[in-house]
């Protein structure tokens, strides 16, 4: 079951001492390293322009990524292991010019996590901007991620900001 109490809930010492008890290989630390790292992949051009280490090091040989069908740069919807989380980033990094986390929230512990990400995406081919929520439910093992499937909140504007406008 995922812990949802927030510290603002917890007394002083139980606030103290569930910070204790956090790893630093929890779900959440891992992610928001991942985060970190994709946005500079994404941001720095991706496939062949930016190196594909600092993300692979958060990531379990064995990681899926299911992606929700139709948007641009979904393909097949599974992304398994190393090569294939590179072949999904670069086909992103192809989408997208920039991708700025606004507001990140979380629940979860030390294995699982729920992330509301509000995120600012930039299409690389249009310029258009889209400003949308997308939930993910990841999984973590041994320190990095192991499984993720992201929900976003109007797919229909994620690919219409990538769909060139009639001059």
């Amino acid at each position: 079951m995922l812990g949802v109490m927030s510290t603002a809930d917890m007394t002083e010492d139980q606030a103290g001492a569930r910070a204790d008890e956090r790893s630093p290989d929890d779900a959440w630390a891992v992610m928001r390293k991942f985060y970190q790292a994709e946005a500079a992949y994404v941001a720095a051009g991706g496939f062949g322009a930016a190196s594909y280490d600092q993300v692979a090091a958060y990531l379990d040989p064995e990681v899926v990524l299911h992606q929700a069908p139709g948007l641009p740069f979904t393909g097949t919807g599974t992304w398994r292991g190393h090569d294939g989380m590179e072949r999904f980033l670069a086909r992103f990094s192809e989408v997208w010019e920039s991708m700025e986390f606004l507001e990140q929230q979380h629940w979860g512990d030390e294995e699982t996590v729920v992330v509301r990400n509000r995120v600012r995406f930039r299409a690389r081919a249009t310029g258009q901007e889209v400003d949308t929520l997308i939930v993910q439910l990841i999984t973590v093992r041994d320190g990095r991620m192991r499984e993720c499937r992201p929900f976003y909140w109007d797919p229909g504007a994620v690919a219409d900001a990538c769909r060139p406008r009639d001059a």
